[in-house]
């Protein structure tokens, strides 16, 4: 198969396939409305191999708020001639995405975004996400912290440091640029994106008070962000993903095509 296809009509491929990109699809529209995008940047991508290799990602500066389904890039993360072709994705997204997806196959759906909150956490000189309630728990000793921003990921070096940052995390908190979120599932992923943005308000309010922080306890900060984890909080992101796509289905099913 071609290292990047692009498919005009999305009809012939396997219908799992097609579900993924429907469903990522949704996520960029539900992220466009949530205002977590930033203009005709940032990316979302979704390995549809069994070894994480090939991988949908967003085409080169469309609004999060237009994609469809028929849009979306097919790429393989071995590809060295992926930046040469006329379809091309953005060069940041293929050196961040493409060095994951490599280097990390069990990221099966990465999202980069530079949402508003966290990325305001994100440029403080401490952005740790402290459990100062029941959201922030969830990320309690869970987040790869990267406090060495160096400049826009224009280079595979910059990617592949990004990806090692990671590590087993599935998110990552990146000073003075933004958040990366990884899951098995765009369901999953969107619901910790979501988590994520919320944490990161809450204690952005939080400090805007100007009052100390009631920071919980080591003890009840994993007991709590240990109650977020299981099958339990996989299906609740499922619900949450499946409730989200509702609202687009009423109002604009257009994503899915």
């Amino acid at each position: 198969m071609s290292n990047i296809l692009k498919h005009p009509s999305y009809t012939d491929e396997d219908a799992a396939v097609r579900q993924m990109r429907i469903d990522l699809a949704a996520a960029f529209r539900l992220i466009a409305r949530a205002g977590w995008h930033e203009a005709v940047a940032n990316h979302l991508s979704l390995a549809v191999s069994d070894d994480g290799q090939t991988f949908l990602i967003n085409p080169r500066w469309r609004h999060f708020s237009r994609i469809k389904a028929s849009d979306l890039l097919l790429l393989d993360a071995r590809d060295s001639e992926a930046m040469k072709r006329p379809d091309a994705p953005d060069i940041t997204a293929w050196n961040i995405h493409g060095a994951v997806h490599r280097q990390v196959p069990g990221a099966r759906c990465i999202l980069h975004v530079h949402s508003p909150y966290a990325t305001a956490l994100a440029s403080l000189a401490d952005p740790t996400i402290k459990p100062v309630d029941q959201n922030t728990c969830r990320f309690f000793n869970r987040v790869a912290y990267d406090m060495h921003y160096g400049g826009i990921a224009d280079s595979s070096e910059e990617g592949n440091r990004i990806a090692s940052m990671l590590g087993n995390r599935q998110t990552m908190m990146m000073a003075n640029h933004g958040v990366l979120i990884t899951a098995s599932t765009v369901a999953e992923a969107f619901d910790l994106l979501y988590y994520m943005e919320k944490s990161c308000q809450n204690l952005m309010l939080a400090y805007s008070s100007g009052q100390p922080l009631h920071i919980l306890s080591d003890e009840v900060a994993e007991l709590t962000a240990r109650g977020w984890e299981g099958k339990g909080a996989v299906a609740q992101a499922i619900v949450h993903f499946e409730e989200m796509k509702r609202i687009l289905d009423e109002e604009d099913p257009s994503y899915a095509h």
